[in-house]
């Protein structure tokens, strides 16, 4: 399958509440199978259609053991804290420390469209909340102070040599 360019900040499609997935189809697995070959060769866990500039609430994941597809995803229940290091295929990878919930629950659609819930926690709950996050037009950055956001972009910016 063929590897997708990964869309990076600070293109549009990545502010934008992604369109609901409707169709569960052989494009719809070929998108899937492309966003996953395209998540490895990044080296990422996940990876939200958004991020191949494609407007849609879908991700796909595999991380701790957890290898999913993910359409119309939310996230139904939070449990604890964590403190931890985060970054992301659209941000260069620069990393920033980000408070998320220790624990989640996913509530999404298969690649069939049938519904199913999944618990996680770690890493692997923090990688549902940050997919699922750009689903609805968030990147980790958004969820940093001013100061550390700013800190962020601007390493991103020098890693792009943008001025």
């Amino acid at each position: 399958m063929p590897v997708r360019k990964i869309t990076e900040y600070p293109e549009e499609v990545l502010g934008k509440v992604g369109q609901p997935v409707t169709k569960f189809d052989a494009d719809l697995a070929t998108l899937c199978a492309d966003m996953f070959d395209t998540m490895y060769e990044a080296e990422g866990v996940g990876l939200a259609a958004p991020q191949i500039g494609l407007n849609l609430r879908l991700f796909v994941m595999d991380c701790d053991g957890i290898k999913l597809i993910a359409a119309n995803p939310e996230i139904v229940a939070t449990d604890g804290e964590q403190s931890s290091q985060e970054g992301c295929l659209s941000v260069g990878k620069v990393p920033a420390v980000v408070v998320r919930p220790m624990k989640a629950r996913l509530r999404a659609q298969d690649e069939k469209g049938e519904w199913f819930e999944r618990e996680a926690e770690g890493y692997a709950a923090r990688a549902f909340m940050h997919e699922t996050d750009h689903c609805d037009g968030k990147l980790f950055i958004d969820r940093l102070p001013k100061l550390r956001r700013d800190m962020v972009v601007k390493r991103f910016k020098k890693e792009k040599n943008w001025k």
